[in-house]
Order: C-alpha cells, then sequence, then structure tokens
C-alpha cells in the first residue's frame, strides 16, 4: 500500500499509458498531497513521455528524481536551480 494522498487522480482504465506515468510517480516516492489554502500537490507528470523527459534531465543535472519529476517544465529551468558537478 503507498499513501498517494487525496489529491489524486486516478487514469482511466483504458489509459494504460497513463497509469504506466503515475505507477513511476508514485514509485519515485512522490504523492498527491494537497497544500495549504487549496493549492494542490504541483506537478506530476501524466504520460510515459513526460516522465522519460524528466529521467533525462536528472541524469543531465544530477538532480534528485523526486525533484525532476515534479518540474512543470524541465526545458524552461531557471540556470541556478542547475546542481553543478
Amino acid at each position: 500500500m503507498i499513501d498517494a494522498g487525496a489529491d489524486l487522480a486516478v487514469p482511466r482504465r483504458r489509459d494504460a499509458a497513463g497509469r504506466r506515468a503515475l505507477e513511476a510517480v508514485l514509485r519515485a516516492g512522490l504523492a498527491f498531497h494537497g497544500g495549504c489554502c487549496g493549492t494542490g500537490p504541483g506537478y506530476r507528470p501524466r504520460t510515459p513521455r513526460e516522465v522519460r523527459e524528466r529521467l533525462a534531465l536528472a541524469g543531465r543535472t544530477g538532480m534528485p528524481l523526486t525533484k525532476a519529476l515534479a518540474v512543470a517544465d524541465p526545458t524552461r529551468m531557471p540556470f541556478n536551480d542547475r546542481p553543478r558537478p
């Protein structure tokens, strides 16, 4: 059992790609717990392609996987957030 959080929106049963992306997010340790004032859990990838893009970001920059998966747009990430080698 995983405590995925109250803000989890499970993909439809027919959406196999969405379910694979959700599995990757949950296995990485991210959850869907809402923040204060209804802000929600933040960005979470919804497709395997989005997961792959964030895995590549983590590999390129050395960023922890949980942080990379929560990045909304890996192509527009500010330079100062990238870890230095």
